[in-house]
């Protein structure tokens, strides 16, 4: 790979008993880099802020029972990560089958939306009027067609659009559907259309593997025994065992520099010198703890990253098997609640009774909103009291639960974080002592097996690599002996990652349609 290339990459070949790295952060990409650099000798030092490894894919554990934050399907089209996970967790990591569905008005919508179950689950008669919606935007469609509401609900009628798409995507992202960008649905709607409703109906259907056929989503991927924090807390295990530190409840306070170099972190009281550095922190919280100050330029870069942050409730709740689902998409407008994922339904072992059950309730919001403000007690009032308005549980076999808060979970594409990020790359450029990888340290919303292998990456290069993660691409170098990457899984790996609306503003949007006279090319899909 080219260093013209935007972003840094490694430097010149060191000898491994001379480097000194400093990691920031012990969660998938800070370990992972942890990981490989101990495997060839290199010592590393790896600060976290949190009690426990894992990051945004640590496991919780409150009285036995097993908290995942978000649901982490372990899936990928990288076989070298998929190695990884299998040499680390052995018999620990299981094969679990897959059930996602979407809950509204008290029934359950199959995910990917199935025709014939939406059919089913609505009745003949609010079919019908969302027969008479979809004709009238199809005879009078919304113009200009510039943000996800009109591009929907011209193509399947604005009753549709409210039903299956409004509540929940508004929930993720903290921002009315009118202000994100159209270009999403294709992830979103996996085929389904209002023609294939029709066809459904009327028991006209393609033959199997036509170009209309719905698509089906993985009905089974892979889980630690105890959910992802155990592959964490192994892999800390591994790099402890080869001579390296992993040192928790530290976190990063300030990041000494001079021009070209980075020369020492300060977490709590200690300073942490280094030769080369590994950043999976925020990039807005990197700038922040840049001294002395950085330029005015990389200043203000760092204010254009926003992010999306998040609220786990996680509960015990008496009973087995309250439902099939892995996790369920709450696309209900009366409650507050996103996402409930049943961790019993991802391992028997996230609960240590087999009467009762783990669950998840999940909230998206923004850090110093009203839900990220309400106190641990109203939250847990909440939760219950949200369960029984679903009619999921009974508010008497809720037995307690815990709260758990997640800052900067999800990067958000907006008009401001691009501009941000060539800012960022060209001063990466200029320090080849310092790089930065994961999902907020290179603000991607990606999978952890996309995070990990920019972390791998960035270790390489600290023994010569000539690798541009930003591009998430490679020369012929190896990762490691016999592991080339591999162009066609690297696209794999790509093109499995999830997507993530673009937030415009609709007149900025527009201006730039007319001038171009083409689509935006943005796209997203559920977290």
């Amino acid at each position: 790979m080219s260093s013209e290339s935007n972003g840094s990459v490694g430097p010149s070949l060191v000898d491994p008993a001379n480097a000194k790295v400093v990691i920031l952060g012990a969660g998938p990409a800070g370990l992972t880099a942890a990981y490989e650099l101990s495997r060839m000798g290199v010592h590393c030092t790896v600060l976290e802020r949190e009690s426990r490894p894992g990051g945004l894919a640590r496991t919780v554990e409150y009285k036995g029972y097993l908290f995942d934050l978000g649901g982490h399907r372990f899936y990928t089209k990288a076989p070298l990560i998929e190695r990884i996970w299998f040499d680390v967790l052995g018999e620990d990591f299981l094969t679990r089958p897959r059930l996602s569905r979407i809950y509204y008005r008290s029934k359950f919508f199959h995910y990917p939306l199935d025709p014939l179950d939406v059919i089913h689950g609505l009745g003949s008669f609010e079919v019908f009027r969302c027969a008479l919606s979809y004709l009238k935007s199809h005879l009078a469609p919304e113009k200009p067609e510039n943000n996800l509401a009109a591009w929907v609900s011209n193509r399947f009628g604005r009753r549709l659009f409210e039903m299956f798409f409004k509540s929940y995507t508004e929930k993720v992202w903290g921002v009315s559907c009118s202000s994100l960008s159209a270009e999403w649905a294709t992830q979103r709607i996996r085929g389904l259309s209002f023609k294939s409703l029709v066809l459904d109906s009327l028991k006209v259907r393609p033959k199997h593997g036509g170009k209309d056929a719905i698509k089906t989503l993985i009905r089974e991927f892979h889980y630690p025994r105890r959910g992802p924090g155990m592959l964490w807390a192994k892999v800390q295990e591994i790099v402890e065992q080869r001579g390296s530190n992993v040192i928790f409840n530290a976190p990063v306070e300030r990041i000494f520099w001079e021009d070209g170099r980075i020369h020492a972190v300060q977490a709590g009281t200690r300073i942490f010198e280094g030769t080369h550095f590994i950043s999976t922190l925020a990039i807005r919280d990197f700038v922040g703890f840049m001294d002395p100050a950085p330029p005015r330029n990389l200043r203000d870069a760092g204010l254009d990253f926003h992010y999306r942050d998040f609220i786990t409730v996680g509960l015990i709740v008496r009973g087995a098997n309250l439902f099939a689902d892995n996790w369920i998409y709450i696309h209900e407008p009366t409650v507050d609640v996103g996402r409930i994922q049943n961790y019993s339904n991802w391992s028997p072992e996230m609960s240590p009774d087999p009467n009762t059950t783990s669950l998840g309730m999940e909230y998206f919001c923004f850090e110093g909103d009203r839900l990220w403000n309400t106190p641990d007690e109203e939250l847990l009032a909440l939760a219950r009291k949200e369960l029984a308005v679903l009619k999921l549980v009974k508010p008497e076999d809720i037995l307690d639960g815990k709260v758990v808060r997640v800052p900067k979970a999800y990067p958000v594409y907006d008009d401001s974080y691009r501009q941000g990020l060539q800012v960022v790359k060209q001063f990466l450029e200029e320090v080849p002592n310092l790089q930065f990888a994961g999902r907020n340290g290179m603000h991607r919303y990606n999978n952890q097996d996309h995070s990990m292998l920019t972390a791998l990456m960035a270790a390489q290069n600290i023994v010569g690599g000539n690798f541009d993660a930003w591009r998430l691409d490679g020369d012929s170098e190896y990762l490691e002996e016999g592991d080339a990457l591999d162009d066609e899984w690297i696209q794999a790996l790509e093109a499995s990652q999830p997507r993530t609306p673009y937030r415009i503003r609709v007149d900025q949007l527009s201006r730039r349609l007319n001038n171009s006279g083409r689509k935006p090319r943005h796209r997203a899909t559920m977290p």
